[in-house]
C-alpha cells in the first residue's frame, strides 16, 4: 500500500486469511512429513532436508486430488431423526492416508493387504463418525434456533 494510506478491513483479512493457510501447511508439513526432524542450521543442509519433504507432500496432495475426483464423499443425513445407512460408505482419501499408502508400498512391515483391510476399515468408521457427527449438528441447529 502506498504511504500514508489507510487500509480497508477487507485487504487486512486477506492477508491475514492467507498467513493462516501458509503457517497451516507449514504446520501439516512438519506434522506429517518430518519436516522438523532435521536438526540443522545451515540453508544449505535446511534445503536439502526440505526439499524432499515438500516433494512428498506435493505427491501425496496431488494423488489425493485426483482421487477425490473419482470418490464422491459419502451422503451426510438430511434430518436430526434420520437412522444411519447399513453401510456409510468410505470417506475419501485424506493426505495422511495416501502417504500410509506410499508408506504400505515401500516398507514390509505387514502385508499389503492387511494394510488395505485396516485402510478401508479406517476410512469407513470415520464415514460413519462423521455420519454421526452431522446428524448431532442438525439436532443441535433444531434444538437451539
Amino acid at each position: 500500500m502506498p504511504e500514508g494510506r489507510p487500509v480497508c478491513l477487507p485487504v487486512l483479512a486477506a492477508v491475514c486469511g492467507r498467513r493462516w493457510t501458509a503457517g497451516e501447511d507449514h504446520e501439516f508439513g512438519k506434522d506429517q512429513f518430518g519436516h522438523d526432524h532435521a536438526q540443522v542450521r545451515l540453508h544449505g543442509p535446511v534445503m536439502r532436508h526440505l526439499t524432499p519433504v515438500m516433494a512428498a507432500l506435493a505427491i501425496c496432495a496431488v494423488t489425493t486430488a485426483d482421487l477425490r475426483d473419482t470418490s464422491p464423499a459419502p451422503p451426510l443425513p438430511t434430518r436430526s431423526g434420520e437412522l444411519p445407512p447399513e453401510d456409510p460408505g468410505l470417506i475419501p482419501f485424506t493426505v495422511p492416508e495416501i502417504k500410509q499408502l506410499y508408506i504400505l508400498f515401500h516398507q514390509a512391515l505387514h502385508s499389503i493387504a492387511h494394510g488395505l483391510r485396516w485402510s478401508r476399515w479406517r476410512r469407513r468408521h470415520q464415514a460413519r463418525a462423521r455420519w454421526y457427527h452431522h446428524r448431532t449438528r442438525l439436532r443441535d441447529l433444531e434444538t437451539f434456533p
